[in-house]
C-alpha cells in the first residue's frame, strides 16, 4: 500500500508549461516555509485577510505546518480546501488553494494564493491560477469561481481581470487591528474564462475527486 492509496489527493498533480502543482505533502513544508520566510510582500501592509506572514521567523514555519495539517483534517465532501504547493525550477515557490462548500449544489470554487517575492513579476501568479481554473471547470465541472483581494492589491486584481473575472462587491476586513481595508470580491463564470494558449496535464484526478465527493 502506498500513501496515495490512503490519501488519494496526494496522487493529484497538475502541470503547466512552467509549473507543477501538487497538494502539499509533509516533504513540501520546509520549502514552503522557506518561501514564506524569504518574503511574500512588503512589510508595510498585508494582502491577506489573516496576517499570517506577520509571525516571527520561529513561529511562522510552525504555524504554516499546523495550518496545512488542519486543512487535511477538514476535507469532506460538503466542505474542503486543497492547498497546492507550487513547484518552479525545482523548488517550492508558493501555494495555490482551491476550496468549495456544498459543491454538488453550488458548483462553485474559491481560490487564494501567494508567491515568494523573488519570483514576482514573471507571470507565475496568472499561470498557477489559470491552471486551477482549468482543473475546476474542465475536471471538477465547476460553473463559477470566486476570489478576492485587498482593494490596493493591483497585482492580484490584474490577474483576475486578465482571466475574465467580474467585480462582485466589496467587503470590509481588518487583518491588522485598527487597520481596516476594503476587500474587492471577484467572480468568474465558466463561459467567461479567458483561457491561456497552453493546456494543463492532470494526473491522479479520479481518485482525488472521489475523495472530495465530486465524482464517484
Amino acid at each position: 500500500m502506498e500513501l496515495e492509496d490512503i490519501w488519494p489527493l496526494f496522487g493529484l498533480e497538475i502541470t503547466t508549461p512552467r509549473l507543477v502543482l501538487r497538494p502539499v505533502r509533509d516533504a513540501d513544508l520546509p520549502g514552503l516555509a522557506q518561501a514564506a520566510l524569504d518574503g511574500v510582500h512588503e512589510p508595510e501592509r498585508t494582502p491577506f485577510s489573516v496576517p499570517w506572514t506577520d509571525a516571527g521567523p520561529r513561529d511562522l514555519p510552525r504555524n504554516l505546518a499546523a495550518f496545512q495539517w488542519s486543512l487535511r483534517n477538514r476535507v469532506a465532501p460538503h466542505h474542503w480546501t486543497v492547498a497546492f504547493a507550487v513547484h518552479f525550477e525545482g523548488r517550492v515557490v508558493g501555494s495555490q488553494d482551491l476550496s468549495a462548500y456544498d459543491f454538488a449544489s453550488r458548483r462553485t470554487v474559491g481560490t487564494g494564493s501567494w508567491l515568494t517575492q523573488s519570483v514576482h513579476g514573471r507571470g507565475l501568479g496568472t499561470e498557477m491560477r489559470a491552471a486551477l481554473l482549468m482543473f475546476a471547470f474542465d475536471v471538477l465541472e465547476a460553473e463559477w469561481a470566486e476570489s478576492g483581494a485587498a482593494s490596493w492589491n493591483e497585482a492580484s486584481l490584474t490577474v483576475s481581470k486578465k482571466l475574465g473575472y467580474e467585480l462582485n462587491g466589496v467587503t470590509r476586513v481588518s487583518p491588522r487591528t485598527g487597520e481596516p481595508v476594503d476587500e474587492q470580491r471577484v467572480r468568474l463564470e465558466k463561459s467567461s474564462f479567458v483561457r491561456p494558449e497552453w493546456s494543463i496535464t492532470v494526473r491522479g484526478a479520479e481518485p482525488a475527486l472521489a475523495q472530495l465527493g465530486v465524482h464517484g
